[in-house]
């Protein structure tokens, strides 16, 4: 089999498996602030200023290329951890009001977007 022939099964079977994979869901911006409304998220946070907690531009600087950031941020949404807030004082981060994984996820990815 000549090289030329190998490379095109090569390049044909990599684009094969790549239309196999899943594509990543757009986020849904207005689905994500919904919720962050629902819960009260904006009481703390604004998208590019600090409130009584980091702006979420801030939070995406903190996580951006880290291969965890998604796991991270939807940790500290679902389980109320201790937070330091940007006074210095701490307490429990609110619990986002919804079991829905897609909802959850969704609002994590738009926050990383920032």
């Amino acid at each position: 089999m000549k090289t030329h022939s190998l490379i095109a099964i090569a390049c044909g079977a990599t684009l094969s498996l790549a239309a196999l994979a899943p594509a990543h869901a757009a986020v849904d911006a207005d689905a994500a602030q919904s919720l962050a409304k629902k819960n009260d998220c904006f009481k703390c946070h604004a998208v590019d200023k600090t409130k009584k907690g980091p702006s979420l531009k801030k939070i995406a600087a903190k996580y951006k290329g880290k291969p965890d950031a998604q796991e991270k941020a939807i940790k500290n949404i679902t389980t109320g951890p201790k937070v330091k807030l940007e006074d210095g004082t701490e307490e429990d981060h609110k619990i986002i009001d919804t079991k829905d994984q897609a909802q959850i996820k969704n609002l994590v990815d738009w926050i990383l977007s920032q």
